[in-house]
């Protein structure tokens, strides 16, 4: 073998060592991945009943229930679209309607978003990012409204 055939074989199989190490770093990682949707996003995607997500929206007013111990049943808008949430667990302190929240969870077949985690707002002036991005993005974001994104 001449010495540009060895270098060209050596080139090759690093590209494909690197590559095969990515595919498999990728693979291990997909079920760490959670991707945020706004209510509007998943009423134009169809997201499978299997994948975790994050979704961000506002507490819709007049939307939290407690039916009783832990459990807590509310809305997320985006003041487009709305996405019935259902969430057993402490809430942070600082959970009520009309504030900005992110859940993690997976939608369920019938439509409800099953939430594992759920956090709110941290002062006053807050919204995560994601929340006004998709507020932003769906035209309903009011600047006189007091909130801003975290980092501004």
């Amino acid at each position: 073998m001449t010495r540009r055939r060895a270098r060209l074989v050596l080139i090759l199989s690093s590209l494909a060592a690197v590559g095969l190490a990515a595919a498999v770093m990728l693979f291990a990682l997909r079920d760490n991945i959670s991707f945020f949707y706004s209510p509007s996003d998943l009423a134009a995607r169809h997201v499978g009943p299997d994948r975790l997500i994050r979704i961000g929206g506002l507490v819709a007013q007049g939307s939290v229930e407690r039916p009783g111990g832990l459990e807590v049943r509310f809305t997320v808008t985006d003041l487009a679209e709305s996405l019935p949430v259902t969430y057993s667990g402490a809430l942070p302190d600082l959970f009520r309607e009309g504030q900005g929240v992110v859940a993690q969870g997976r939608l369920g077949e019938d439509g409800v978003f099953r939430a594992d985690t759920v956090l709110a707002r941290h002062d006053e002036k807050y919204m995560p990012p994601e929340v006004a991005a998709a507020l932003k993005k769906a035209g309903r974001w009011q600047e006189t409204g007091g909130a801003r994104p975290a980092g501004n």
